[in-house]
C-alpha cells in the first residue's frame, strides 16, 4: 500500500493542497500550542500549519515520498516538523505526551483502526484532544474523494465508542464543501470529532 502513496505523492503538485483541512485549522488554532502528533499525515499541510502556530509537531505516515514533500513544505515555511516513516500499527505511541492529535482523513480497516485510535487516546495527556475528520458510509454517493470500501468510512456512533475514554465536545456527521487539492474536490459527507481525555 506505501507504493500507492508514494505513486500519489510523487507527483508535483500537492495533491490535498498546501492549505490545512478547515475543521482542523478553525480547532487547532484556538488552542495553547504544546505537542501535537499528527498520524498518516501524507504531504505535511495540517503538520506545517500548526508548527507555524507554535506547536512542536510529531508526524508520521508510511509513504517516504509524503515525508519528502512535507519536509519540503516545512522548509519553504521556516519551520521544523518531527517526521517518522512507519505504518499506523507499528507507530511506538508514548503515553501521555501529546497535548493533542489530529486524525485527519487517516482511513484504516476494521483491527487496524482500533490499534490506531487506541495508540492516539493512550499518547495523550491528560485534558489532551484529539480533533478528528473523517469520511462518512455516505461518501460513497459522492465523487469528493476517499475510501472507497463501506468498512474505512465512519459514522458518529463508531467514533464515540471508539474515543469512549474521552469527553466528546464535538461529534457530528454533515455534509462540507472540500477543496483540498485535486483529489478532495466538492460536496462531501464527513464526521467530525472532538474529544477531551478526562
Amino acid at each position: 500500500m506505501s507504493e500507492f502513496w508514494d505513486e500519489r505523492f510523487k507527483q508535483k503538485e500537492y495533491v490535498y493542497g498546501i492549505q490545512p483541512n478547515i475543521f482542523f485549522a478553525e480547532t487547532i488554532k484556538q488552542l495553547r500550542p504544546g505537542k501535537l502528533l499528527l498520524p498518516m499525515e501524507g504531504e505535511g499541510r495540517n503538520a506545517v500549519y500548526a508548527a507555524k502556530l507554535g506547536w512542536k509537531v510529531t508526524a508520521f505516515d508510511y509513504s517516504k515520498e509524503g515525508q519528502r514533500k512535507a519536509l519540503e513544505l516545512a522548509k519553504e515555511n521556516n519551520v521544523q516538523i518531527d517526521y517518522h516513516i512507519s505504518e499506523a500499527t507499528s507507530f511506538i505511541f508514548p503515553k501521555k505526551t501529546f497535548d493533542a492529535v489530529g486524525l485527519i482523513f487517516s482511513h484504516l480497516p476494521p483491527g487496524s483502526r482500533e490499534v490506531l485510535h487506541n495508540g492516539c487516546v493512550q499518547a495523550l495527556t491528560s485534558g489532551g484532544i484529539i480533533i478528528a475528520e473523517y469520511f462518512h458510509p455516505d461518501q460513497l454517493g459522492y465523487g469528493s474523494g476517499g475510501p472507497k470500501q463501506l468498512d474505512m468510512l465512519y459514522d458518529a456512533a463508531l467514533l464515540k465508542n471508539d474515543f469512549s475514554e474521552l469527553i466528546p465536545e464535538v461529534c457530528e456527521e454533515k455534509v462540507v464543501t472540500l477543496n483540498e487539492g485535486p483529489y478532495h474536490q466538492g460536496r462531501a459527507s464527513v464526521v467530525r470529532y472532538l474529544g477531551k481525555k478526562r
